[in-house]
């Protein structure tokens, strides 16, 4: 496997490092899997400080992988997606599919009510994930684990951003 430089961004008006258990459990996964934390950080849910981060991160070519946690819902604060999917070059439509779909099977059709999101921009792949620990826990047992591993077949996103390969492989 080769390791990936993650970096993880809570959206939140209330949590601080202390009480950020969602990213506190994108941390242990990705540092479990081998990969490399590159950066963390939290801000309020606001579409152009969610932005700023993100885009930071897209054009830092230390950053491989950008996950964030919160946002996604739909309160009249949530602003993840309209934050995020303006800078993206390609959108994995799949990939909310998939996390609704294997979320469905813990909390019925209130999956609905998640707009997460992946895409890729500047050759770095971001997923956006709702807030809740177990929604983090979903998507990145059932889908980011593998995803992120370069060893995975047929195909990963790995392979995608790990520099020189550019391929599924």
């Amino acid at each position: 496997m080769i390791p990936l430089d993650v970096a993880v961004l809570t959206i939140s008006d209330t949590r601080n490092e202390e009480t950020d258990r969602s990213g506190q459990s994108l941390v242990a996964g990705l540092t479990e899997a081998g990969h490399r934390l590159a950066d963390k950080q939290i801000v309020i849910d606001d579409v152009y400080r969610i932005r700023a981060v993100v885009a930071a991160w897209i054009a830092d070519p230390e950053v491989q992988v950008i996950l964030t946690t919160g946002g996604t819902g739909f309160t009249g604060r949530d602003s993840t997606p309209e934050a995020v999917s303006v800078l993206l070059d390609k959108e994995i439509q799949g990939f909310g599919e998939l996390f609704r779909q294997l979320s469905w099977q813990e909390i019925g059709s209130s999956t609905i009510q998640s707009r997460s999101l992946g895409g890729f921009s500047n050759g770095t792949v971001i997923f956006c994930l709702p807030g809740s620990t177990g929604a983090c826990k979903t998507a990145w047992k059932g889908i980011l684990l593998e995803q992120l591993d370069s060893r995975h077949q047929p195909c990963n996103f790995a392979n995608l951003v790990i520099p020189g390969r550019g391929q599924h492989g």
